[in-house]
């Protein structure tokens, strides 16, 4: 008789010194929180309180309060449109205390996003844009601003979603939206939202009244792409074909019977009656993969494919349509800007 005694008990000293030690709760934690603290410290000097209307409060105006990010040292300031509404007094005040005015240099209400500078100040602290492609749900992400008036305030989440799209108060559709959990209040609004690399990687914008960790942002390949514009022209200047949609997967099956490569698309949810993408034939559950020859992967790439360079200009667009590949030419025209 063969006697394994001695092997199964070798396998078992093996096993007990093989196995992980736990790691200490505190531990943990401290990572957790040093993540969050590195970050704070890194970009809550580029964080200002943008503040609107008269010096002295009267009757006929009334001023408000938001948030902003620095992204420049010569003072280039991103916010949100709504901060700034229709203002012509604007004043920023950074961690300090220092008080400075500023101009608009444009604003986008499609994305909720406007973009200021600074007047007489240089060598400003200030973040930088990160690539909101790269994001996971699940995602640390920390919001930094000033809720209620309480000035630098923090707080920490993960990204909720990725890909929303969400109705602005005055109707507006703004697309590709990050959700978050991170706590957001009036006065956050045009405050970045980081990641754990220091890099802003949205602009937030709005919340849920009486939801609790509901609250979204906008993507920084989105606010890259708006400021790039308001710089060149003033006004962010695009092509228009009628159509409102968000990023969504294109099912694995669809894209290998379609012969195409995309793991993303932008799905379109509505067609404007009577605009280019209605007359061209498109469709609410349309799939665009292809626009002019540029790979579409969601809506933030059809926002930057639809530029001034493609208005007038007669497009072929790709879509997935019940799972098959159809080609469409379609004529886009040029947006008015909204003033």
């Amino acid at each position: 008789m063969l006697d394994f005694t001695s092997d199964i008990a070798d396998d078992g000293s093996s096993s007990r010194t093989a196995a992980a030690v736990p790691v200490d709760d505190r531990t943990l934690l401290d990572a957790y929180s040093n993540a969050v603290i590195d970050v704070t410290d890194r970009v809550g000097p580029a964080v200002v309180r943008v503040e609107t209307g008269p010096k002295t409060p009267n009757g006929r105006e009334r001023g408000g309060l938001g948030s902003g990010i620095v992204i420049s040292p010569d003072g280039l300031v991103l916010t949100n449109s709504h901060v700034v509404g229709s203002s012509k007094e604007i004043r920023l005040r950074d961690v300090e205390g220092h008080v400075g005015d500023a101009q608009v240099l444009g604003v986008d209400p499609d994305t909720d996003l406007a973009l200021l500078r600074a007047n007489g100040v240089r060598d400003l602290p200030y973040a930088a844009l990160g690539n909101s492609k790269s994001l996971r749900r699940g995602q640390l992400v920390i919001a930094i601003g000033n809720p209620l008036g309480f000035e630098s305030t923090v707080t920490a989440g993960v990204v909720s979603a990725l890909g929303r799209s969400i109705r602005s108060v005055s109707g507006r559709t703004i697309e590709d939206v990050i959700q978050t959990d991170a706590a957001l209040n009036p006065g956050n609004s045009g405050g970045p939202l980081v990641s754990s690399n220091a890099e802003v990687i949205g602009i937030n914008t709005a919340i849920i009244n009486g939801a609790q960790g509901i609250c979204f942002a906008v993507a920084s390949n989105t606010a890259q792409f708006v400021l790039s514009e308001i710089i060149r022209h003033g006004y962010v200047r695009r092509a228009f074909i009628g159509v409102a949609g968000q990023t969504a997967p294109v099912p694995r099956r669809h894209a290998v019977l379609a012969g195409v490569e995309n793991r993303m698309g932008a799905l379109l949810a509505q067609i404007e009656p009577d605009g280019p993408a209605a007359k061209a034939g498109l469709l609410p559950g349309d799939v665009v993969i292809r626009l002019d020859g540029v790979e579409i992967n969601g809506v933030d790439d059809l926002i930057r494919v639809l530029d001034r360079d493609r208005i007038g200009r007669r497009l072929a667009v790709d879509v997935l349509r019940l799972g098959r590949l159809r080609a469409i030419d379609i004529d886009p025209i040029e947006r008015k800007p909204q003033r």
